[in-house]
């Protein structure tokens, strides 16, 4: 982590978290004359536009007046853009993958192991995971990486509910 970006999380994260979210990324990156601070933020329900207005006014309030502060922190013109993180996003932290409970994801297991479910229950310690043969206990520990999987026909989704539809 670089000392910009460092300084950045130690800037914005109790300012985030003031806000009810979690601040779960920031990057800066150079775009001609100018950076772009990326801020990405979540919280358990996930967030909404109304969420990201809000965080993005607290956000630019506080880089305003650190510009003036610390004018070495972003270094002049600057664009930002706050999101909630993409379903690519790794499951890296305990509220990550009790954000995802009932979805499908893949887990990366210290031995190698590769583990496919539907998350059915997480805490801090460990995640429940629903596979064809039954419920399988993972100790977060023991996870080396988690990713959401993208499903396009779940079964008992929308496509199914529309020839049920069409049926009666």
């Amino acid at each position: 982590m670089n000392a910009s970006r460092a300084r950045l999380v130690q800037l914005l994260g109790p300012a985030v978290e003031a806000t009810g979210h979690d601040l779960e990324d920031v990057s800066v990156s150079p775009a001609g004359k100018r950076r772009v601070v990326r801020v990405v933020v979540d919280r358990d329900g996930g967030i909404t536009l109304d969420d990201v207005a809000e965080v993005s006014r607290v956000v630019s309030d506080l880089l305003d007046t650190a510009e003036v502060d610390e004018p070495e922190l972003l270094g002049g013109a600057y664009v930002l853009e706050v999101s909630s993180p993409g379903v690519d996003r790794p499951l890296t932290a305990a509220r990550h993958w009790r954000r995802n409970v009932g979805r499908l994801v893949k887990a990366e297991l210290a031995d190698g192991e590769l583990v496919t479910g539907r998350v059915a229950s997480a805490d801090d310690a460990e995640v429940v995971l629903e596979l064809d043969g039954g419920p399988r206990t993972l100790l977060l520990g023991e996870v080396v990486r988690g990713t959401v999987q993208v499903e396009f026909a779940r079964k008992g989704g929308t496509e199914e509910l529309e020839e049920q539809e069409d049926e009666a």
